[in-house]
């Protein structure tokens, strides 16, 4: 058998070389551990809140529903009274342009047209030389819902007829002479008798004037 030069070599070693030997063996073995260590892959840390792959995202958060429209009465010197729906957040102004806008001789400032408006009130737009909004009832008048006075169709004068909505000059006139000829309305429903005056228009007064 051939000779074997390292065994050889190592048993010509004392023991504290062959310790120091086996000690750099052991240094050399650690640090190639640690190295492999070190080279393999590190896990992913996920913070909080940070979405990761097949992870849904929170969905985001519905927007709140807009706020629903008003209805509002127009009524009084305005082209077209009526019953309007406007969007919420709408002014007095809004309203009465909606309703085609104040007519000649209206009385705007008697108003507050930078109101908001609320559902389900009336917007009662009066006429230069009519009773204001709010006043004591004038002669051949009561007061009406919320203090508004009536206008008393057996005693009114013409240019009280006409601040009613739907009635012009031409119907005021009607009146007037319908009861002259025929004595006073026993009833307000009597007023469509007189010609002109039908079941719409009625509805449009029938809570503005008494007998």
């Amino acid at each position: 058998m051939a000779p074997d030069p390292l065994r050889d070599r190592l048993a010509t070693l004392s023991r504290a070389e062959l310790a120091g030997l086996i000690l750099v063996v052991a240094l050399l073995l650690a640090g190639a551990g640690l190295w492999y260590v070190r080279s393999l892959p590190k896990p992913v840390v996920v913070t909080a809140g940070t979405p990761t792959a097949g992870t849904p995202a929170a969905a985001p958060s519905a927007p709140a529903s807009p706020p629903p429209p008003v209805l509002v009465d127009v009524a009084g010197w305005v082209r077209r009274p009526g019953v309007y729906e406007l969007p919420a957040g709408s002014r007095v102004i809004d309203a009465i342009r909606a309703a085609g806008g104040a007519r000649r001789n209206a009385v705007l400032e008697a108003l507050n047209l930078a109101a908001p408006l609320v559902d389900g009130t009336q917007i009662l737009v009066p006429k230069r030389g009519q009773a204001s909004v709010g006043a004591p009832p004038a002669a051949g008048t009561s007061p009406g819902t919320g203090g508004t006075p009536l206008v008393n169709v057996n005693t009114a004068t013409a240019a009280e007829l006409e601040a009613l909505p739907g009635i012009g000059e031409v119907l005021a006139q009607r009146i007037i002479d319908h009861r002259t000829e025929h004595g006073p309305f026993a009833s307000v429903e009597d007023l469509l008798d007189v010609s002109g005056i039908g079941e719409a228009i009625l509805e449009d007064i029938r809570d503005l004037v008494t007998v």
